[in-house]
């Protein structure tokens, strides 16, 4: 999937913006896509965490950090209402996408589309729409700072 043209997100409702946002409005930009869920104790111990600390560190910079609540379990308590809870209660500012719940399909479309293992997972889209992290799990701030560096020093040239 790295290096692949990046998929739209399919959306049922998004959180912390007054209009929609499509990765083809942000082509030109780095996109870092948090995909969490609510219940998910590593997004919200590490992932929900580095997300607000970058979103902070490059608040006004070429690069946009978006989160995308994927639901493939426990449904019942991880409703719209309540991601708005939680968004409020956690403090994240950022854009926050609801992905789209395809009916008799435990999976989510984006994370279908995406093919991901679960939550959380950290998609960083680059400048030509193109995919260059696909991680699953915890991903080390290091890694995602050379990334970026290298993305930034890339579209320089």
């Amino acid at each position: 999937m790295k290096h692949q043209k990046a998929q739209e997100l399919e959306v049922l409702e998004w959180l912390n913006t007054k209009e929609d946002i499509s990765l083809e409005k942000l082509k030109g930009k780095i996109v870092l896509i948090y995909v969490f869920q609510m219940l998910c104790p590593a997004c919200v111990s590490h992932s929900i965490p580095q997300s607000k600390k970058l979103f902070k560190r490059f608040l006004n910079e070429e690069i946009v950090i978006l989160g995308l609540h994927s639901v493939f379990e426990h449904h019942e308590v991880m409703s719209p209402k309540a991601l708005k809870v939680f968004v409020d209660e956690n403090d994240i500012n950022f854009p926050v996408a609801i992905d789209l719940s395809v009916e008799k399909d435990f999976m989510p479309a984006t994370m279908k589309k995406y093919n991901m293992q679960g939550t959380p997972t950290l998609l960083i889209i680059d400048q030509e729409s193109k995919i260059r992290m696909h991680a699953f799990g915890l991903v080390n701030e290091l890694d995602i700072g050379l990334l970026l560096g290298k993305l930034l020093e890339e579209k320089k040239d």
